[in-house]
């Protein structure tokens, strides 16, 4: 998955990476429920943990986009610089 903050300028090389948990949870019925705590809303669920853990990072993924893809605002202040945020399924 690849998420884009629009801006002036690429960022590459960056040696921080961003670490983020996804939580399973037994929700019954057979299903599993997978959030991610350090964003609100990223939960989703699967029939196995790998269905769940793809469901989450596609939820993730939404509501990243929603923020920071093409419905950000389309001008970048007048300092600022693009991140690349990678995020391996």
């Amino acid at each position: 998955m690849f998420v884009s903050a629009p801006a002036a300028a690429t960022v590459s090389g960056v040696s921080e990476s961003l670490r983020l948990t996804i939580v399973y949870e037994d929700a019954g019925d057979g299903w599993i429920m997978a959030s991610v705590p350090e964003v609100p809303g990223a939960n989703s669920q699967g029939r196995t943990r790998q269905e769940a853990r793809e469901n989450v990072i596609d939820a993730l993924h939404g509501i990243l986009e929603l923020r920071f893809g093409e419905h950000a605002l389309a001008e970048p202040a007048k300092d600022s610089e693009s991140l690349e945020l990678h995020i391996a399924a």
